[in-house]
């Protein structure tokens, strides 16, 4: 499971945290590997279920 970089500067933009999308955008991959990156979302306060790609069909 992976997730959209985009996914989560858009939830950022969205929470008007445009500084912490702004680095999101600059530091992290494209797709964001969310056993890898647990502490940053956490500390972001995103669910990273809330913000993976849907399987598809």
């Amino acid at each position: 499971m992976s997730i959209a970089r985009d996914r989560i500067i858009k939830v950022l933009r969205h929470r008007g945290q445009q500084v912490r999308a702004d680095w999101v955008e600059r530091e992290l991959p494209e797709r964001v590997d969310p056993a890898r990156h647990v502490g940053l979302l956490a500390t972001l306060r995103l669910d990273p279920a809330d913000l993976a790609d849907a399987p598809s069909p």
